[in-house]
């Protein structure tokens, strides 16, 4: 019986010394750099931030790259613990918790060059077939507005090919990924394209936890409160640095 209690004792005293395994979270993106891609340093600017959070609050985390609909999908069945690069909707919060933004992304209009396009308002662009992202939220105004023309593609890349092309007449993205995709396209694809008129939307970048973690509040309180320490201590500026931002 002693010999039973001893080895019961060291089973609990290691479990207590490496809590953080315990609460190892699987983190989960699209590729989408410069935020996020494994093939770039630590996964990309807001994998980086992420995951700098996290180990600042206590948690380990590990970090998978799988197409958005898996990544969103997961969330929401509890295969993934994180979302690292989530934009707020509504229909989100059925499947996750919302941590407060800790990154902005500017989203921009592509034209071909040389085409004349009218836009003060949103519905300036009612006429314009616009490609978009399958999945992505834009904002809630784009998102909702039922007269525009919105062609879903598969990535970026395949937008600004279409674009270019004249298959659409507008590509939408972050100003920043589409300045990375683009120093990558071919020049009869870049030289074609240039971004127009004022940002569609400005739209904080939020972590979203899965509702299926049971410690999704404690997470998100976590994270939130890391970020601003970071913020604070001038490591969240340094990270931004690094990576041209």
């Amino acid at each position: 019986m002693r010999l039973l209690l001893r080895v019961l004792g060291l089973l609990a005293m290691l479990f207590v010394a490496y809590p953080a395994q315990a609460d190892k979270l699987r983190l989960v993106a699209d590729a989408w750099p410069p935020f996020t891609d494994v093939n770039m340093a630590n996964g990309g600017l807001a994998t980086a931030l992420v995951t700098t959070a996290f180990s600042r609050a206590g948690f380990a985390s590990e970090f998978e790259q799988v197409p958005w609909a898996r990544a969103l999908m997961g969330i929401g069945e509890g295969r993934y613990d994180v979302l690292v690069n989530a934009w707020y909707n509504d229909s989100r919060k059925l499947i996750g918790q919302f941590s407060a933004g800790y990154l902005n992304n500017r989203i921009r209009l592509l034209k071909r060059k040389g085409e004349q396009v009218s836009y003060d308002a949103l519905s300036d662009l009612h006429r314009y077939p616009i490609a978009v992202v399958r999945d992505y939220a834009y904002s809630a105004d784009f998102d909702n507005d039922q007269r525009l023309q919105k062609v879903p593609v598969r990535s970026f890349s395949v937008a600004v090919g279409m674009l270019a092309a004249g298959r659409v007449d507008l590509a939408l993205e972050d100003e920043y990924v589409a300045r990375y995709y683009l120093q990558r396209e071919p020049a009869a694809v870049r030289d074609k394209v240039e971004f127009y008129g004022k940002p569609v939307s400005d739209n904080s970048l939020h972590i979203l936890v899965s509702l299926k973690n049971p410690r999704h509040r404690e997470i998100t309180a976590a994270f939130d409160q890391a970020i601003m320490a970071m913020k604070a201590d001038g490591s969240y500026d340094a990270l931004l640095k690094q990576y041209g931002l």
